[in-house]
């Protein structure tokens, strides 16, 4: 092995592929929701435990800070929804190559932020 060979581990200057940037995002994506779940399950909670409990909650979500969570949320599980089908038709044998995986890529990340766009405009 040659030892001179030189090395970039710098993560700033490294140019990640199209679909190394999707799969990156589709973990963070699952992070995030994993980390909301307990969230979510205690506003539900707390939502169907009383009216007061229903009304606290719809006041949390009215406010702008509520409605930007409940929209990062909402982004978080569109995205890893998209990203998980895309990984669903390349188990099937669809989109191997490297041009049918740039284009899937491509297909997620412009998919998702429509949607998202649509998410925040239906949620304000």
């Amino acid at each position: 092995m040659n030892k001179k060979r030189p090395v970039n581990l710098d993560i700033r200057t490294i140019q990640l592929p199209l679909t190394a940037l999707t799969s990156i995002l589709h973990r963070i994506s699952g992070i995030m929701l994993f980390i909301f779940l307990g969230l979510i399950l205690y506003m539900l909670s707390k939502s169907l435990e009383s009216e007061k409990g229903f009304n606290e909650v719809k006041e949390i979500f009215s406010s702008p800070f509520g409605k930007f969570s409940f929209w990062l949320v909402y982004s978080s599980f569109i995205y890893h929804l998209v990203a998980g089908i895309r990984h669903l038709v390349m188990d099937v044998g669809v989109g191997h190559t490297l041009k049918g995986s740039n284009r899937a890529s491509t297909i997620v990340l412009v998919v998702s932020g429509v949607l998202m766009v649509a998410g925040a405009v239906w949620i304000w």
